[in-house]
């Protein structure tokens, strides 16, 4: 038993010292195996204005136009990677960090390929464009589904018997049998179903207000709506105590029973008072409601 940790930690030693010398050093990622500092020839506490008469300099003698020396053309390459690292205080800083603590390896190669391939763009400008995306795909979305609403609509029965009614009105109940009939009562469709006022549950026709880039823009708007909302309410129904509105006592109606407002317009106005008379909003006369219901629903069974 005493055999099986002593061979995970061998193993554990082991992986780190494979991890060690596959991954280079986190100095390497900047100027390969050499020293950014030395490859302009400057010490590590020379200013920027030191490096930058360094790369001038090197890069007079180096430059492929200057000096038509392969290896001389290598070096220049390195000169100005190791310049663009160390004229720019954040990857200096980096680079000088990296150098004094090497033993923090994924950390500094992290803070490297975050500072050379992370994003660039503003921050404000990803902002827009993911929203214009998300709203462009919002659109094609609901009309979608709008447009598979309506066709599935069209071939209900129900449809074509309103189809037919409102044909026949048109025509005074005289319908003709020519040949062509066929090919007009198809331009008639279209014609008639323009008429028709279909109301799909579920797969509204789409609305550019609902689209999440229009509520992002109109966002201050909605929360000043809402505070103003929320003071009148407290002024109207917590300061002055007047009796509630039949909006307001619906709204609180269909928030204490949990109902959705496309179902509670579906509920005809008896029910609706009905409920709004038992004051639901009420924890005492709510929790009454809810056993009557259970009752009842066992009672059914």
């Amino acid at each position: 038993m005493a055999r099986a940790p002593a061979a995970i930690r061998w193993s554990a030693v082991a992986s780190a010292l494979v991890l060690l010398l596959l991954v280079k050093p986190s100095t390497s990622i900047y100027c390969d195996e050499d020293d950014c500092y030395d490859l302009l020839g400057v010490s590590q506490s020379a200013n920027s204005s030191e490096i930058k008469k360094a790369y001038y300099k090197l890069s007079l003698k180096h430059h492929p136009d200057k000096n038509p020396d392969p290896e001389s053309k290598k070096l220049f390459v390195k000169i100005a990677n190791a310049y663009e690292i160390l004229k720019d205080e954040a990857t200096r800083g980096q680079y000088d960090y990296a150098i004094a603590h090497p033993e923090e390896v994924f950390f500094n190669t992290a803070r490297y390929y975050h500072a050379y391939y992370g994003h660039k763009t503003d921050t404000r400008a990803v902002l827009v464009g993911l929203l214009l995306v998300l709203s462009a795909f919002q659109y094609l979305n609901q009309w979608t589904r709008y447009n598979q609403a309506l066709d599935m609509v069209r071939k209900s029965p129900a449809y074509k018997n309103r189809l037919r009614a409102l044909e026949l009105e048109r025509s005074g109940g005289m319908i003709s049998k020519k040949k062509n009939q066929k090919h007009m009562d198809k331009n008639m469709e279209e014609d008639l179903s323009k008429e028709l006022d279909l109301q799909i549950k579920g797969a509204e026709k789409p609305s550019i207000w609902q689209l999440l880039g229009v509520r992002f823009i109109l966002l201050p708007y909605t929360i000043g709506k809402l505070l103003l909302w929320q003071v009148c309410w407290l002024w109207r129904y917590q300061v002055k105590r007047s009796p509630y509105s039949w909006e307001d006592a619906s709204y609180l109606t269909r928030r204490s029973l949990g109902i959705h407002l496309d179902s509670w317009r579906s509920l005809d106005e008896s029910t609706q008072e009905d409920l709004i008379q038992k004051r639901l909003w009420e924890k005492s006369n709510l929790e009454s409601y809810l056993a009557e219901m259970r009752k009842e629903s066992k009672r059914r069974r």
